[in-house]
Parts: C-alpha cells; sequence; structure tokens
C-alpha cells in the first residue's frame, strides 16, 4: 500500500496574505495599462480610495516617478480639509494635477445649477471634456464592486464610446485576469485597480501601508443638521433650510464628495484602527449610508455612468 505525503507548506515569505494578493493585482493592472495605453491619467480628488491608487501606482513604477499626470474635477462645493491635501499631495510628488472647474461651466452657461443644490451629477461633462483636451486615453478611477449594484458589474477595463458613456452590454470579459484595452479613435477605457477590494480592504491596507488621510475620515466635532437620515455639513451649496436645525455632533465622513449630498455618520472613531472596528460591524455600504446623489432613484448611478460618470 504506497502511502501519499501532504506537501509541505511553503515558507511565509513565499506565500501572500489577502491584502498582498489585492495589492498585486493592482500594481499588475497599472503596468498593463503603462504597457498598453499612450496617455493615462488618475482620477484623484483626495478621497480614501484615490489616494490608495496613487499609493499603489507609486509602488508599481518605483523608483521611477509617477508616470501618469492627475485629474480632478471640482464641484465647487468640495470640502476645504479635502482640497488642502489633494495640493499638498502634487506638491509633494511633483506630478501635474489637471483641475476641471464645475463652475467654470455654470458661469458661462454651458450648465445649470439644480433645483437641490448638489452639483455631483454636474461633473459629467467636465470630466469629459477633460479627458477629451488631454487626449487621455485610459483614466483610472477608485470605483470598487462593494460600493454599488452598478460598479458591481462594471469590468476592471470599462469601455467608454465617443461619447464617454458606458455600456454594460459592451463589456469584456477578463478570465485569468487579461485585460482588452483595444479601444476606436474617439473612444477611452476607465481603469479600476480596486475593483475586488472592499471598504474594509482598503482601510486595513491604509493601517498596514501607514498612508495619510484627510483629518475628516476621523471622528471630529463638525456643526451638521440632518436631512433626509443623513448628517450634513452647512455650506455655500444652500444648506441647511429654514426648518433644519444645525447642531455640533461628533462624526466623521466614509466617502467625500460634494458637500451637498455627502453625509457624516456619528463615530467615535480616532484613528485607523477604530475606523476598522466600525466598519467591521456595519451593515450599509459607504455610499448606501452617506450619498444622496444615490438615492434619487434605483438606478441613479447606472443612469449617470451610462452618461458618462465616474
Amino acid at each position: 500500500m504506497t502511502t501519499t505525503h501532504a506537501p509541505d507548506a511553503l515558507p511565509a515569505q513565499y506565500t501572500l496574505d489577502h491584502l498582498d494578493h489585492l495589492e498585486s493585482e493592482a500594481i499588475h493592472i497599472f503596468r498593463e495599462v503603462a504597457g498598453e495605453f499612450e496617455r493615462p491619467v488618475i482620477l484623484f480628488s483626495g478621497g480614501k480610495d484615490s489616494v490608495v491608487m496613487v499609493h499603489l501606482a507609486l509602488k508599481a513604477f518605483a523608483p521611477a516617478a509617477l508616470p501618469f499626470a492627475l485629474l480632478h474635477v471640482d464641484t465647487g462645493h468640495n470640502f476645504p480639509e479635502v482640497l488642502d491635501y489633494r495640493d499638498a499631495t502634487v506638491e509633494r510628488l511633483g506630478v501635474r494635477l489637471v483641475v476641471a472647474h464645475v463652475q467654470d461651466y455654470i458661469d458661462d452657461g454651458r450648465l445649470r445649477e439644480r433645483p437641490d443644490g448638489t452639483r455631483n451629477p454636474l461633473q459629467t461633462v467636465p470630466l469629459l471634456d477633460a479627458i477629451e483636451a488631454g487626449k487621455f486615453d485610459a483614466v483610472f478611477g477608485g470605483g470598487r464592486r462593494d460600493e454599488e449594484k452598478a460598479r458591481a458589474k462594471e469590468r476592471v477595463f470599462s469601455l467608454r464610446d465617443s461619447f464617454g458613456a458606458w455600456d454594460p452590454r459592451r463589456q469584456r470579459p477578463e478570465l485569468w485576469d487579461l485585460y482588452n484595452g483595444k479601444h476606436a479613435p474617439g473612444e477611452h477605457v476607465r481603469v479600476f485597480p480596486l475593483s475586488n477590494w472592499t471598504e474594509l480592504d482598503v482601510w486595513r491596507y491604509i493601517e498596514r501601508e501607514g498612508i495619510a488621510l484627510p483629518d475628516l475620515y476621523y471622528a471630529h466635532e463638525r456643526e451638521v443638521f440632518a436631512r433626509d437620515g443623513m448628517w450634513l455639513s452647512a455650506g455655500e451649496w444652500g444648506g441647511p433650510k429654514e426648518t433644519e436645525t444645525v447642531e455640533t455632533r461628533q462624526v466623521r465622513y466614509r466617502t467625500v464628495g460634494d458637500m451637498s449630498c455627502t453625509g457624516a455618520v456619528d463615530s467615535e472613531a480616532t484613528d485607523v484602527a477604530g475606523v476598522i472596528l466600525e466598519l467591521a460591524a456595519s451593515r450599509l455600504t459607504e455610499r448606501g449610508a452617506t450619498r444622496a446623489d444615490d438615492r434619487m432613484s434605483e438606478a441613479a448611478m447606472e443612469d449617470r455612468k451610462k452618461q458618462g460618470y465616474f
């Protein structure tokens, strides 16, 4: 009788943990794009996902400098702390930042303010114009499949037509992590290196890598008011209404965007470890809990993506 023995376990230095696998996949995607495309750009708002993207891109090409420019669509209602962080990061890295301003489009009549004051849906036209003006053929975004159901069915390489629109029926298979970047003149590809990450993965990676973030991601006192089950910050965008009461609460932000539609959550998490503990017990996605623009309809995100949104 022949006895078979289980193979010896590989030494720890030859194995990858969960975060190592995600990091390796993202770095592979960055390098694949650098090899397939002529003018890639990274969407960088100063939010946690874009910060992690830039960190991964730096790792992918170290010790060389970051080979991509950064692109941000400024709604004019962004959190000042996040814009300060964005500018400090750009100066520290010595990279080129392209900023498209929604306010410019409102001033010259190409866009009109919405009755509800939110400018998040107004970002699409400035974004597409910036992509066309910069002749960017690949655009890195920080979208993750756990955020929202429309993003859950998007591929890592997401083809956009000459109008910047996303068609779910044109999604290409990505078997064995093989990515097809072929596109016609005028088209471009959105690339999502964090597709397979979760919010908890992002924070655990931030903890492991010691990545600094804007302070509003951690618990702090802020004047807020309640609207539609969320705590919104008062600002130039028009909030609060006469019937809405401003109060000081200890809150933090799970995601950052336009102040008019990004809600805070009550929190005691003053550091990364505290945030991780809170997320481990949470049953709501960050967008479901804190983004008013995703509550406009059941298909709000998918409708915006079909028009060219992030």
